[in-house]
């Protein structure tokens, strides 16, 4: 489904990644974890074709994607679905304008079809009352759920998550967590998570792979003290409803 082999990424002289090699199988969900400025988000713009690795293969949906023109990269982005970490929802357009954008753009569908698929997930996700709200009329963890219901209505093969529990409070932050492990049951769809966040997805990922200086410095089984192996300055425990998980500064 997506599979990195030895890809290396230099922007502007500086090392992204280095030899970075992994496979995300079919229905798989895999967090990729890891601290700021680690290669996480540029991973999933490679993985879209945004941009070019420096070395290696990149395969998505079973085509080598790296040297692909930008039409045939366009067909790939239709059966990806990418929620961005700020929502990029457009503010001048209402929720259900948000929603639809996509199937409108590709005029394959009708006005009515489209309304009637906004509304089908936006009632699955408990929104359809703010279909004609805009987006700065909604809470965080609503624009949240907002991005991933525009990001599913072309049901995509592959979701993309960047960041999707940041700065949430943590019952929308743990909404949105169980969204993304139902749709990933629901749909069948393959899920990448990136998140710094890891407690969050202990739960509810198959792998998680942890990035250190642009390399792989773990790839197993969700682990909470990890990152702590992996960068000690900075992590530190804290309680959060008398449990103690572990969360990064």
């Amino acid at each position: 489904m997506i599979e990195f082999k030895n890809v290396s990424l230099q922007l502007g002289g500086r090392g992204i990644l280095r030899n970075v090699s992994f496979r995300v199988e079919k229905g798989q969900s895999v967090l990729l974890a890891g601290n700021s400025g680690v290669g996480k988000s540029t991973i999933l713009k490679l993985i879209l074709g945004l941009i070019k690795p420096t070395e290696g293969s990149i395969r998505v949906l079973g085509q080598e994607i790296s040297h692909l023109p930008e039409k045939r990269l366009l067909q790939i982005r239709q059966q990806c679905g990418m929620v961005f970490q700020e929502g990029a929802l457009f503010d001048s357009l209402t929720i259900e304008e948000n929603v639809g954008f996509f199937l409108r753009e590709n005029k394959k569908f009708t006005a009515e079809q489209v309304f009637h698929k906004v509304v089908e997930i936006l009632e699955y996700l408990g929104l359809e009352q703010y279909l004609h709200y805009y987006p700065s009329q909604l809470s965080g963890g609503m624009k949240k759920r907002v991005a991933i219901a525009r990001a599913i209505i072309a049901n995509p093969s592959i979701l993309l998550y960047d960041e999707p529990t940041a700065g949430l409070d943590p019952i929308s932050a743990n909404r949105v967590v169980e969204l993304i492990d139902d749709l990933r049951t629901r749909m069948s769809v393959t899920s990448v998570i990136v998140s710094h966040e890891i407690h969050y997805f202990l739960d509810v990922v198959d792998r998680m792979i942890l990035l250190k200086e642009g390399t792989i410095f773990y790839d197993g089984v969700p682990q909470l003290n990890l990152f702590a192996n992996a960068n000690p300055s900075k992590a530190k425990y804290k309680i959060n409803n008398g449990e103690r998980l572990y969360g990064i500064i």
